[in-house]
């Protein structure tokens, strides 16, 4: 069994057992999630496809932890015009282990 997600503006393909880092930090760690934003549910060959969500399904998860990804640097040049920017981004994350 699989099932399409919506979280964070993001669309995840999960399935039981799954670890999944999501780009924004969701609840506490330790706490039990549920994504209620389900596309498209498959199960023993019958798939089921929302309009576009699924009415009453959810797919529940535990938040494992949070973290920051690397720095990445942005850096803007202009060639003979003395323009330089440089700024740098971290990445909030939390990874969540799918239960159902």
């Amino acid at each position: 069994m699989f099932a399409v997600i919506e979280a964070k503006g993001y669309q995840y393909l999960v399935s039981k057992g799954e670890n999944l880092t999501i780009p924004a930090h969701i609840g506490e760690v330790g706490k039990k999630v549920e994504f209620d934003k389900v596309l498209m549910i498959k199960d023993n060959g019958n798939t089921i496809f929302g309009k576009p969500y699924i009415d009453g399904a959810k797919v529940k998860g535990i938040v494992k932890n949070h973290g920051r990804l690397p720095k990445i640097i942005v850096f803007k040049f202009k060639k003979r015009k003395k323009y330089r920017r440089k700024q740098g981004h971290r990445q909030d994350f939390s990874q969540v282990e799918i239960t159902g």
